[in-house]
């Protein structure tokens, strides 16, 4: 049974107040909080088991690596992946969407890696509301190697134009990556359809599951897709460690995207021969403390079951629309109902800038975010500059809706609107 309240004690940040009132933190789509047994899992690292992983012999070299290495088959089963070294350590999802990025730049020269080599005459494409880490990657990979860059179009009502799937993707993709979850609009896109029209044309499909990890439980087994990725911190763990899932078959054949450390096979002056997937990827020191930390937030929150989670932000976002649509000269940019849509919500007030609309509403201790969400077509797509966005986690309540709706009340009533 899925209780709010008992969930909301997990996070002492919760506790706290801003500005003299009870803190309402509506910005997880930015980064989540933190329970106290993921705190507790990279402090315990430090205190008692630090050394650096996979070169050390001695004991808290193994407790380390062990540790680092447990925490990537808590990912693997987090996915439902067929084998735990699929699964690659990243700083965060930027960086792992780089990986791929620069990894098939490498393919030019790297012999055996000729399945993922792009140039002029093959395309990459994309969707209009990906964020900028989805989104400039494959713009530079295609003015490295002289491929067109394509994006599918949305519509007015922030979803994507499904009719324009089959003309946008032709025989000549060579990569299909699209955000499972809008960091922007809320909108949840059609991933099997994306992935089986990739693999129809030969291309690679590649999921952001950035904002997908934390509110919907993943398989990368029933979603069919080549190539998955998310971020620790946005899925209640740690900053600097994000994830990059493939099938192993393709990280076998991907040339490396950074070299040193531990991503070796032998070395000499003459040349170097790589390590297997995951080491392949993974060079220099990795994020020794924030794996198991990571681990931790992964059992968190399967603990509490995803499903779980899902149908509570599902009945919050709903209750959200309701209350937003209500108020006068609020404009919802993204789906206006609760269809294929996560727990973000962009909006607009009429006359009031976002950063105002922001300013003022930390004064009463509720954070949201406002801006562009590194998402800036977006924007352009709706002929805005920026929105207020807010975001919901599984600690948010129907009261600190309620909150949020009296203090844009407040907010319009001070700019006497």
């Amino acid at each position: 049974m899925f209780d709010v309240d008992v969930v909301r004690k997990d996070f002492p940040i919760l506790s706290r107040q801003v500005h003299g009132q009870p803190l309402v933190y509506l910005d997880s789509a930015n980064s989540a909080q933190k329970p106290q047994v993921v705190i507790d899992a990279e402090s315990d690292l430090y205190a008692q088991h630090y050394a650096n992983v996979a070169r050390a012999v001695h004991t808290l070299g193994s407790e380390a690596t062990t540790a680092y290495e447990n925490a990537r088959d808590t990912v693997a089963r987090f996915l439902n992946a067929p084998r735990r070294d699929e699964v690659v350590f990243t700083k965060n999802i930027s960086e792992a969407l780089n990986l791929l990025a620069y990894s098939f730049s490498n393919a030019s020269t790297f012999p055996g890696a000729e399945r993922f080599r792009i140039g002029p005459g093959d395309n990459v494409v994309v969707t209009e509301m990906e964020h900028h880490s989805n989104l400039v990657p494959w713009q530079l990979l295609c003015q490295r190697t002289g491929a067109e860059f394509r994006y599918l179009p949305i519509d007015d009502e922030g979803r994507l134009v499904e009719s324009a799937i089959d003309s946008v993707i032709d025989e000549h993709t060579k990569v299909v990556s699209f955000v499972y979850q809008s960091n922007a609009l809320g909108t949840i896109n059609p991933v099997r359809r994306l992935v089986d029209k990739a693999r129809s044309v030969g291309a690679f499909s590649i999921v952001d599951a950035a904002q997908a990890a934390p509110h919907l439980p993943l398989d990368v087994a029933a979603l069919g897709c080549d190539f998955l990725a998310f971020t620790g911190h946005k899925v209640y763990g740690p900053t600097g460690i994000g994830v990059l899932w493939g099938r192993y078959e393709l990280l076998a054949e991907m040339p490396p995207f950074l070299g040193g450390g531990e991503m070796i096979e032998t070395v000499s002056m003459q040349g170097s021969t790589y390590a297997a997937p995951p080491h392949r990827f993974e060079a220099g020191t990795p994020a020794i403390a924030q794996a198991p930390a990571l681990a931790a937030a992964i059992d968190y929150v399967t603990g509490l079951g995803l499903d779980n989670v899902h149908a509570h932000e599902v009945e919050l976002t709903g209750y959200a629309l309701q209350q937003l649509s209500a108020v006068p000269g609020l404009r919802i940019i993204g789906p206006a109902d609760n269809v294929d849509r996560g727990a973000t919500i962009s909006f607009t007030l009429a006359g009031i800038h976002p950063h105002d609309v922001a300013q003022l509403l930390d004064e009463h201790g509720i954070a949201v975010r406002a801006g562009h969400h590194c998402a800036r077509p977006v924007c352009v797509r709706y002929g805005v500059p920026a929105t207020t966005r807010v975001s919901f986690g599984l600690y948010n309540t129907t009261a600190e809706v309620d909150a949020l709706i009296a203090g844009l009340t407040e907010v319009q009533e001070m700019f006497g609107r």
